[in-house]
This record gives structure tokens, C-alpha cells and sequence, in this order.
């Protein structure tokens, strides 16, 4: 099994890095209510996998059948849509594009921004529909929203410490010394 960023949390102050744009910092608690998120997602919309992911491309939680899957290259392709796809609504003057759907002949992809923190991807076949996964997307859109509004308050309210100021100039000096 492959390691992947939902489920590798590396704790740090009860931190957890996310590459998602706002917050630079996922809280355990959140990260794991997004993961769960995923989850009910995944099997309300009878979806074969969920993944969020930081519109950087870096995967921040994910659900269903993603064993098989590269997670890391799908997140990081995703991204490039969304970010292709920007450029596409600029030059046409709209405000983003909030959703796409590809059909293949297998599987199907649905992908909607959150809050314009993250992207939201659902791989879908034929046991599911398109109307049952917006349906679904758009409630659990919402919840995320509020949990990285939750995030946001939270890390500014917490003031951590630069690792920085723990530095001494006795360590900078013993750093060069033989």
C-alpha cells in the first residue's frame, strides 16, 4: 500500500500541513472530519473514490477504492485542469467554471471547487448517476467549507511559535564549529 497524505498525518504543535491555498495548516480534528466527509460522500453518491485535494495538486483527504489508484499523479492532473480550466474561464471573462464532468468509457469524473481552497474529485461508473453525484457534491461542499472556515479561525487565533526564535546563536555557532 502505497503511502498517501490523508492517511500519513504527521502531527507537529497538533498541526498538520496542507498545501491547500488559505490556511497553510490542517488541525487533526478537521482533517479527519474532512476525511469522514469523504467517506459518507463516497458512499452516498455510490462512488468508486473521493479525493480532496489542495488546489496546488497535494491530496488532503480520500475515500473509496483508492488503493489501485496513483493518488499523488491524479491530484496533481487534477490540479492542472482546474488551473488549464481557469485560464480558459479568464480569457472568456467568467468567474471560474465550479464543476466539470468527463465521461469515459468506464469511469466517470466530477470535480467542483470548495470554497476556492480545494478541488473536489468523484470517480463514478455506471452503478451511480451524474444528478445523484451533484446532489450529493453540493452537501458535502458545504460541510467542507465550513470545516476549513473552522481551520482558518482556528490557526489564527492560535499563535504558534516560529521555529526560528528557538534557535540560539550558540546553536548557530556550534552548527560551524568542528
Amino acid at each position: 500500500m502505497k503511502p498517501r497524505f490523508a492517511n500519513d498525518i504527521r502531527e507537529h504543535s497538533g498541526l498538520v500541513r496542507s498545501a491547500m491555498s488559505g490556511p497553510d495548516v490542517m488541525f487533526p480534528e478537521e482533517q479527519q472530519q474532512m476525511s469522514l466527509v469523504c467517506a459518507r460522500l463516497a458512499r452516498d453518491a455510490n462512488a468508486k473514490a473521493v479525493l480532496l485535494i489542495g488546489r496546488d495538486g497535494q491530496p488532503i483527504a480520500d475515500a473509496g477504492d483508492v488503493d489501485e489508484l496513483d493518488v499523488t499523479s491524479l491530484s496533481s492532473l487534477t490540479a492542472g485542469n482546474v488551473a488549464a480550466t481557469g485560464g480558459i474561464s479568464k480569457i472568456l471573462r467568467e468567474k471560474d467554471f465550479s464543476s466539470q464532468f468527463h465521461e469515459g468509457e468506464k469511469t466517470n469524473i466530477h470535480i467542483t471547487l470548495v470554497g476556492g481552497r480545494a478541488i473536489l474529485l468523484v470517480l463514478f461508473d455506471e452503478r451511480s448517476s451524474l444528478g445523484l453525484v451533484r446532489l450529493r457534491v453540493r452537501k458535502s461542499s458545504d460541510e467542507m467549507v465550513r470545516l476549513f472556515d473552522q481551520v482558518a479561525k482556528k490557526a489564527a487565533s492560535k499563535s504558534q511559535p516560529s521555529i526560528l526564535t528557538e534557535i540560539t546563536d550558540s546553536d548557530i555557532d556550534n552548527l560551524f564549529n568542528d
